[in-house]
């Protein structure tokens, strides 16, 4: 059996992978290793984004939870980042989000944070995975058992703190906000018109069937035809919890997590708030953000993929700003996790401070052509480690040489490996990702 929880959480098809009963389980076990708090009431904050199964999932996670003895803060449908500060905020031993993300909608999934809001490492994972496996022990009875509570300041606890990342005012500013009709359906709009911008939502209504249908971070040409339709300075787009930001310019161009990186990385410099001179970011990040931080005198540190390894690395070196391509982007000053409204809202004061357009303040940024091939496969570790495959990986990278570069890692979420190739043209890059994937399926 592979390790259940992945670079996310736990993660698959509701009611197929992900059911009702491991969800109890895991709300059990989860209560069982953070739930330590003793001769108190303990608690937990429960959320989740718009899907459908998100109900379903809730109630049984509720029900592990509170057959510990533990309370439970239920805070409805609000952003991943949101519950992990609640956790925070409200002291609770840890907290629980129902998500898949970006994911299409039949999936879903269990992040897990712990105190304070920070997401677990693996040994803790490891620990409630092993509790799984141990059943039930001695449970409390009668008013030993945990009740529920549905706190009506969630939001706005969320909104007050998330409205800090804003250190301009966005009066003048236009921007078409793509929810993809997922958990900042609601907040997104409200944090960005109390910062004074000016907001055209689209897929802002959630019926819990259309999560990232054709909308949101994962499909953005939705959004790169809203912007100039709708004359707006920019465009921001979420994934269905709200953790990630993607960007459009005013001409309807992609500002990838590189680009974002490099704006915030610049700004966070420019007023002395760059710890260390140095941006954390993953193996995914474009070769192109390299030779940009370098050419501006920045330093990168670079994590394997995942916000949790950034997450890890900007504590182990009290670090600033981190983040990857997708749009996570971590700023430890404003969360415990990657926010992509808190993104958004920094991203537009670096505008209004500068007077710059988002075109030119992502100019320094000159993305490198990449090709990513996702290969299925019956066991991605076994496959990523095959000798042929390791030796194609070889050649590639030898082929490439200093103008390119090729990773070669199974997915944290599902049974794929992922070839991605960068290379000066984009010919180049296609010819070397086809042939070691190539070397991949034959192993499959």
């Amino acid at each position: 059996m592979g390790r259940l929880f992945g670079t996310d959480g736990v993660r698959g098809v509701a009611n197929t992978d992900l059911t009702a009963e491991l969800a109890l389980a895991l709300g059990s076990a989860a209560a069982r290793r953070l739930g330590t708090t003793g001769g108190q009431r303990r608690v937990a904050v429960v959320g989740r984004d718009p899907r459908a199964s998100g109900e379903m999932l809730e109630a049984a996670v509720i029900a592990g939870i509170t057959s510990e003895g533990v309370d439970v803060l239920r805070v409805g449908v609000l952003p991943t980042p949101a519950v992990a500060h609640l956790t925070g905020v409200y002291g609770a031993e840890f907290g629980v989000m129902i998500s898949a993300s970006h994911n299409p909608m039949p999936d879903n999934g269990i992040k897990i944070f712990g105190p304070g809001g920070h997401k677990l490492d693996d040994d803790a994972e490891d620990r409630i995975t092993e509790l799984l496996g141990a059943g039930p022990g001695r449970r409390p009875v009668g008013a030993g058992i945990g009740r529920v509570v549905d706190p009506d300041d969630a939001l706005d606890r969320y909104l007050r703190h998330v409205g800090t990342a804003a250190n301009a005012s966005l009066e003048g500013l236009t921007v078409v906000v793509d929810c993809a009709h997922g958990a900042a359906s609601l907040a997104a709009p409200l944090a960005y018109r109390a910062a004074g911008a000016t907001v055209v939502a689209i897929n802002a209504e959630p019926n819990g069937l259309n999560i990232n249908d054709g909308c949101g971070s994962t499909h953005m040409d939705v959004l790169r035809d809203a912007v100039p339709a709708h004359g707006a300075q920019l465009g921001l787009a979420h994934d269905g919890d709200a953790d990630r930001c993607l960007a459009v310019d005013a001409d309807g161009n992609v500002v990838d997590g590189d680009a974002i990186m490099v704006i915030l990385a610049m700004a966070l410099r420019d007023a002395d708030e760059l710890a260390s001179n140095t941006l954390v970011a993953t193996v995914m990040s474009n070769l192109g953000l390299h030779i940009a931080m370098r050419e501006e005198g920045i330093e990168v540190r670079t994590t394997a993929v995942g916000d949790r390894y950034v997450l890890e690395e900007l504590r182990a070196g009290d670090y600033s700003l981190g983040g990857e391509q997708s749009g996570h982007i971590v700023m430890p000053s404003l969360g415990t996790t990657g926010d992509g409204i808190a993104t958004g809202l920094r991203l537009m004061s670096r505008m209004a401070q500068t007077g710059s357009s988002l075109a030119a303040l992502a100019a320094p940024m000159h993305t490198l052509p990449q090709v990513l091939i996702n290969v299925e496969v019956a066991d991605k570790a076994t496959v990523a480690e095959a000798p042929s495959v390791q030796t194609a990986v070889a050649q590639a990278a030898a082929e490439l040489g200093d103008t390119g570069r090729i990773l070669l890692r199974p997915s944290g979420t599902e049974q794929v490996v992922r070839v991605m190739v960068e290379a000066a043209d984009v010919d180049t890059a296609r010819l070397v990702a086809a042939r070691v994937a190539d070397s991949v399926s034959e192993q499959r």
